[in-house]
């Protein structure tokens, strides 16, 4: 399979979304909506609920499944507003020592003016600077497209996981022909360029693993409740310090994969 045509499966609307996939896995989920600040962002589903008897917080990026709620959800591009409420939901469940699933799938954060107006760099930034320094486990999923800046202000986590059809990278395909070859028309060479796809992240040791699909996708949610059940009990073992440290040195390897 091409890079691309790897991309278009990432964007098919045939792919569950992330709603579908805490309806499988968290029981009693309870959303909650607003920053404290300005609004609530639809982009973002938080809230909390049991993963296999386990209290925990949930917060997922959610495209939608229809165009009406897709406009609604803006894709899945998250408002400043959107990554507030994610980072307000992460310091309570550090304060009640609830672990944190995160559910991936966007193009990447809003862009609009408005956006801007309201601190979107900030926003992230801050999102990013916050969740290193989580002292309860978190653990990301990638379940589409995992777009920038976008995606990583919730995969800043101990574990992170791709669908085997999944993409992650710096932007999107077409932004990178616009950018690279100054031609919006040479996106399938831009797709290859980034090397986006789960394989290529698991060998630059982005990603822990891969879970795989199915032809429906009928493995993807066993998939990642493994995983999830999994990686929660070996983080259950540990104090606060060693997984911040864990998580501290998980970054640093990277950083120093690519120096």
């Amino acid at each position: 399979m091409s890079a691309y045509k790897q991309v278009q499966l990432a964007r098919s609307n045939q792919r569950p979304d992330a709603k579908a996939y805490i309806d499988f896995l968290i029981q009693d989920f309870i959303e909650l909506h607003g920053d404290r600040r300005f609004g609530d962002d639809p982009a973002v589903i938080a809230g909390i609920g049991y993963f296999e008897g386990r209290p925990v917080t949930v917060l997922a990026l959610e495209k939608g499944v229809d165009t009406q709620e897709r406009l609604k959800r803006n894709f899945g591009s998250a408002q400043p507003e959107g990554y507030r409420k994610s980072l307000w939901h992460m310091k309570q469940a550090e304060k009640f020592n609830r672990p944190i699933l995160c559910i991936v799938d966007t193009a990447g954060a809003a862009c609009g003016i408005g956006a801007e107006e309201r601190g979107q760099g900030q926003a992230i930034a801050e999102n990013l600077w916050e969740m290193m320094g989580i002292s309860v486990p978190v653990l990301s999923v990638i379940i589409g497209e995992g777009g920038s800046g976008g995606a990583l202000a919730l995969a800043c986590a101990n574990k992170v996981y791709m669908l085997e059809n999944a993409v992650y990278s710096v932007l999107s395909p077409e932004g990178a022909a616009s950018i690279i070859y100054k031609d919006a028309g040479k996106v399938e060479e831009a797709s290859e360029a980034l090397k986006l796809s789960a394989k290529d992240m698991l060998g630059f040791e982005v990603i822990e693993d891969i879970l795989p699909e199915g032809e429906q996708f009928e493995l993807a949610a066993p998939a990642i409740k493994a995983a999830f059940s999994r990686d929660l009990e070996q983080f259950s073992k540990f104090d606060q310090e060693a997984i911040q440290q864990q998580r501290y040195e998980r970054f640093r390897k990277l950083g120093g994969h690519w120096a």
